[in-house]
């Protein structure tokens, strides 16, 4: 059974994975757009960017709002501490690994340096007469 908060983590990533969507956020980000304006950057039709718009409101990344035949969109940034936190999860994982190959790889080195016979001295040249 899936539950309600992975079917939400699932529609983040979803929205997340389109550029197009990703810069729409971007701009979002400075402040509430149309979708007219969101559309603009992009060679694209307002049914295009509509779409895009519609899987960012499936996420619950966006607010739409619509004042007569304008539809103002607003970023609302919460799902993506989901997201956020999924990420850190396997980014905790990661380092612990990569710690533990480290110390690995520091302990060889240190039992290599140990049993490396020391360097032989020479003697020093003598001058040619």
């Amino acid at each position: 059974m899936v539950d309600k908060d992975s079917l939400r983590l699932d529609a983040v990533f979803r929205a997340l994975s389109d550029p197009t969507r990703r810069a729409m956020l971007r701009d979002l980000a400075g402040g509430p757009r149309t979708v007219g304006e969101l559309a603009a950057p992009f060679e694209i039709s307002l049914a295009g960017a509509s779409k895009h718009v519609q899987a960012l409101e499936r996420a619950g990344l966006i607010e739409r709002e619509v004042q007569g035949r304008v539809h103002v969109c607003r970023l609302d940034a919460r799902p993506l501490h989901a997201g956020a936190e999924w990420i850190r999860h396997y980014e905790r994982f990661w380092t612990g690994r990569l710690d533990a190959l480290d110390a690995l790889l520091r302990a060889e080195d240190a039992r290599r340096a140990a049993a490396k016979p020391a360097p032989r001295k020479r003697a020093p040249r003598r001058k040619k007469p």
